[in-house]
Order: C-alpha cells, then structure tokens, then sequence
C-alpha cells in the first residue's frame, strides 16, 4: 500500500507560528524524509465557507496568503501536491454518502465541534455545513486514500470519526476506503503554542499571534509585549515557568546551541531555565533570547515569500496544477466509491444485461 499524506488548513488569514510549529514545519520534514509516496496540502476554502458564508471575500483574499505561508515555509510543489478544496467537487459527492454513516449524535459528541461551536457563538442557530464539516473532512481525507494524517492534537477527535466512518462504509460495502492514522507533534510544546497574552492558543480573533510574514520590528515588539510570569517583578525575584510564554515558545523553537549563541552566560536552555527559577535573569534577557531564535527560524522564510509575492500568477498555476491533479485522484476514489454503493450505472454492464434480459418477454 502506497503512503500517502493529506493535511490541510482553512483560509481564514494568514498563518502564524502556532500553525508552524503545530504543522507545517513537520509537513515540510515528511516531505523531505522521501517515507511517502503522494502527499497532498490542501487549502480548505469550502470548509472556512461554513461560518463565513455572508463574508466569501475574506475567503478569497486569503487564499493567496496561505498558499504564500505554504511556499515560504518550503512546501515544494514538486514533491506536495498543494490544491483548492473548492476546485475539487468529488469532495461534495463523497461526503454527502457519508452522511448516512454518522449520526446527529455522533457528531454532537465530537469535543472539537463542541468547542468551535461554543467558539463562534452557534449554540442558538448552528449552520448545517458547519455542524456537518467534520464528515467533510472524512470526504478530504480518504479522497485521497491518505495513510497518515498529521495535524494538531485539536484535531484527534476529527481523525478518530474519519476512521469510523471508514470502519463503516468498508463493513457494508467491502473493503474500499484507507483508514488513516494520525501523527501529532513531537515536541509537547508545540502540541499548542498560547498566544503571545499566555492565552490557552493563538488566535487570530484574539489578536495574540506572532505571524510568519511578520516584519522583524513586528515579531520583536510581539515578543516583548509576551506574558511572562506575573510575580517576577525583579531581575533577583525567583521566576516561574508554568505558563511563562517566552520559555514556552523557546521549549519549541530553540536549541541549546542557539541560547549560548545568543547570550554566552547560559550554557544551555536548561541552564537558562534554572537560574531563572532561582533567581538573577530579567525577562527581558530571555525575550531577547527569543527574538533572535525566532528571527533565525524566520529570515529563510522571508525570503522564498518575497520570491513568490513577486509571482503571484507562478502561485495561481500552481494551485491550479494542484488542483487538477487532486481532482484527477479524488475521481478514481469516487469510481471507487460508486462502484461499491452500486451506484456505478452506467459503467455497469453487467447491470444493464441484467436488466434487458428481465425484460425479455418470453
């Protein structure tokens, strides 16, 4: 069997370090492991259209913005099929029969879809495309028979209704669909990076993220403003880690290495870290730490995005290309599909013999 990734994220701006560091840097290492057959990226634009159906043109406007953030990064378009949901409408057809395999209920009791809905205040009045969406993603996922699906933990309870959904169709319809397996980060504090206010996530409806096209200024005057430890009012007051954002962020992005670099007092992250629990290190010192580990992580990443916003329509073909390619798989699993359901009626021929000779009068 083939390996296979698909992943994706919704347009709904542009995307940050919490995205980063929770998926796109390691999208971008399986993709260089040479472990995977096919891997698919997908922008989910009809998915973002759930709660943003009066506002398309947000939509629209931040297609470009992920594709860019997926191209800076090092998504290379000649090893990652990178395409517009929209574009591929297999997708439509596939998650309507798979509607018939979940339950209201089911879907109900889904955390994640609890949280969001809590999130944008749908408790009242829930649109049905939102409410239905993570059968949608079922749809994304085995369109492409992926094997492995890596994303942030918020979406473990998303992977696990996927497999029933598969678990479902293949004991009605035999053996048809590839159940996935999910792969989360490595790093516990990349599981869920908090905004720069020590908020549980970043958010761009809470305005606490630090962005990947961020200007250098900008990222130093986010990491400055970060919530750090409140009782820590002195350089010689002893600090505290548990929900101190700077060490937070510099557990996921930074090396020992990179700390001695950076300020040669501390021999290490560990270092760094006990002597301000002890006692004798500002918090300015260790943003200071932060700015320039960051700032390494993003100068590469700067710069293939200045290539790209330089070419636009190089991008457009590219999501274009993606697109057609996707749609050219999606298809074959639709085949698939149908055939299974025996909905496949006019490629049937066995049907239609079939049926001619009922009719044959004798």
């Amino acid at each position: 069997m083939e390996k296979i990734i698909l992943t994706g994220d919704r347009p709904t701006g542009k995307l940050h370090l919490g995205h980063y560091v929770g998926s796109l840097k390691r999208r971008v290492e399986l993709q260089e492991s040479g472990e995977f057959d096919k891997i698919f990226v997908m922008i989910a634009d009809a998915q973002a259209l759930t709660d943003n159906a009066d506002n398309p043109e947000k939509v629209r406007q931040n297609i470009i913005e992920v594709a860019l953030d997926y191209l800076s990064v090092g998504l290379d378009p000649a090893k990652t099929t990178i395409f517009i949901q929209s574009q591929v409408p297999e997708l439509c057809e596939l998650t309507t029969y798979y509607m018939n395999l979940v339950s209201v209920a089911r879907v109900q009791r889904n955390p994640t879809v609890k949280t969001e809905i809590k999130m944008r205040n749908f408790e009242q009045s829930i649109p049905l495309g939102f409410f239905c969406y993570p059968v949608s993603q079922a749809a994304d996922i085995t369109a492409f028979k992926a094997t492995t699906v890596p994303v942030g933990e918020d979406q473990a309870p998303m992977i696990e209704l996927t497999r029933e959904i598969v678990q479902r169709f293949n004991h009605i319809y035999g053996p048809t669909l590839v159940e996935p397996q999910i792969v989360l980060p490595s790093n516990a504090a990349c599981m869920r990076l908090p905004g720069t206010d020590g908020k549980a996530k970043m958010s761009k409806s809470l305005g606490n993220c630090i962005y990947l096209s961020d200007t250098p200024k900008e990222v130093a005057k986010k990491v400055k403003s970060m919530y750090t430890d409140p009782l820590h009012l002195n350089i010689d007051d002893p600090g505290h880690l548990e929900g101190n954002c700077p060490f937070i962020y510099l557990d996921a992005f930074a090396t020992d290495e990179q700390v001695n670099r950076f300020n040669p007092d501390f021999a290490s992250l560990q270092d760094l870290k006990d002597r301000y629990v002890k006692g004798g290190v500002g918090d300015g010192t260790v943003k200071k730490i932060l700015i320039n580990v960051l700032e390494e992580e993003l100068v590469p990443i700067r710069e293939r995005r200045a290539h790209y916003e330089a070419n636009i329509p190089e991008v457009y073909e590219i999501l274009k290309k993606g697109s057609e390619e996707a749609r050219r798989v999606a298809g074959q699993t639709l085949a698939d599909v149908r055939k299974a359901m025996k909905i496949d009626y006019f490629s049937d021929a066995e049907l239609i013999e079939e049926q001619a000779n009922r009719f044959v009068k004798k």
